[in-house]
C-alpha cells in the first residue's frame, strides 16, 4: 500500500488532476490528491498525497507559495492570460525603473479582485462557468499577501514587453490577476505570458520529479516522501508509553511545560503518529497520520 508525498514537476498542458490520475494508475492506489491547484499553462512544484498521506492536502493549501511569472505588459485578455481572448493590445514601451515603482504598489497585504475565469463559486455557480457563457458577475475583493514581488529580468527571450517576475504570495492569490493589475496600474494593460511555481507545501523544484522519471522507477513507492515531510516547519516531539497511547486514541495530554503551538508527534518507535496543537499546557490532535490497522 502506497503512502507519502510525491512533489511532481508538473508539465504544460497537463491539469493538476490529469497528474493526479496518472499516479493512480503508477501507483495503483485511488488515494490520490494534490495540494494546490495549478493551470493547465503552468509548469512547476505540484505536491501529489497519497493514500493516508491525503489527509494532510488540507494543511498543503494553507501554505505561502511562490511563482516566477512572465508578464506581458500592453496586452489585455479575457482571462488575464495570454491563453484568452484579446480585448486591447498596444506597445507599452515601458522602462525597468517604471516597472518597479509599479511593483512597489503591489507588496504586503493588497486587495485582490478574483477572476471570472476561476472556481470561485459565486451564489453556487463557479465563475469559469459563467465566464464561459459570456456572463459577468461582480466579485468582492479579498485581501491577499505579496511577501516578496521582484522583478528578474526584462524584457525576456527579445521579445519587447515582456518581463520575468517573481512572486511569493499567500494562499488564494492569482498572479495572473497580478500580472493584469501590474498592467492596470502602469496604464498599458498587461496578463500572465507563462507561469512556473517554484515553491509550495515547503516544497521546492529541488524536490520536484518528471513524470517521466516516476514512470520509468521499477518501484516508485522508492520515490515517495513520507508525510511529515509536510510539516517540517513544526517541531518535533516524543511521546511513549501512556502518552503515545493517549495520542493513538485522540486524547487530550497535559504538558504544562510545553509552549504553545503546533508540534510533529512521533511515537517511541519513531512512527509520525500525528499534528497536535499545544495550548493552555494541554496537547489535542489536529489530524492523526498513523497507519491504522
Amino acid at each position: 500500500m502506497a503512502n507519502g508525498i510525491m512533489v511532481i514537476d508538473k508539465p504544460a498542458g497537463w491539469t493538476s488532476m490529469d497528474v493526479c490520475a496518472k499516479l493512480r494508475g503508477v501507483l495503483h492506489e485511488r488515494r490520490i490528491g494534490h495540494g494546490g491547484t495549478l493551470d493547465p499553462m503552468a509548469t512547476g512544484v505540484l505536491p501529489v498525497f497519497v493514500g493516508r498521506a491525503t489527509r494532510a492536502v488540507e494543511f498543503a493549501g494553507e501554505s505561502d507559495k511562490e511563482y516566477v511569472a512572465g508578464l506581458k505588459l500592453g496586452l489585455v485578455t479575457n482571462t488575464q492570460d495570454t491563453t484568452g481572448e484579446v480585448l486591447e493590445q498596444r506597445p507599452a514601451g515601458v522602462t525597468a525603473e517604471e516597472l518597479e515603482g509599479a511593483l512597489a504598489r503591489f507588496r504586503g497585504e493588497i486587495q485582490q479582485v478574483p477572476p471570472m475565469y476561476s472556481a470561485i463559486k459565486i451564489n453556487g455557480k463557479k465563475l469559469y462557468e459563467l465566464a464561459r457563457k459570456g456572463r459577468e458577475v461582480d466579485r468582492p475583493a479579498r485581501p491577499v499577501t505579496i511577501h516578496e514581488l521582484e522583478l528578474l529580468d526584462g524584457p525576456a527571450g527579445g521579445e519587447p514587453d515582456l518581463w520575468q517576475i517573481r512572486v511569493r504570495c499567500s494562499k488564494g492569490t492569482y498572479v495572473r490577476t497580478l500580472c493584469h493589475d501590474i498592467g492596470r496600474a502602469l496604464g498599458c494593460g498587461g496578463c500572465m505570458a507563462s507561469l512556473r511555481r517554484t515553491m509550495a507545501a515547503g516544497f521546492t523544484l529541488a524536490d520536484a520529479l518528471t513524470l517521466e522519471r516516476v514512470q520509468g522507477e521499477g518501484e516508485p513507492e522508492r520515490l515517495l516522501l513520507p508525510v511529515d515531510t509536510c510539516f517540517q516547519g513544526r517541531p518535533a516531539l516524543t511521546v511513549a508509553g501512556q502518552e503515545e497511547k493517549m495520542v493513538r486514541n485522540g486524547m487530550t495530554l497535559v504538558k504544562p511545560g510545553l509552549s504553545p503551538g503546533e508540534y510533529r508527534v512521533y511515537g517511541a518507535g519513531g512512527a509520525f503518529l500525528a499534528l497536535c496543537r499545544a495550548r493552555g499546557g494541554k496537547l489535542t490532535t489536529v489530524k492523526s497520520f498513523f497507519e491504522v490497522p
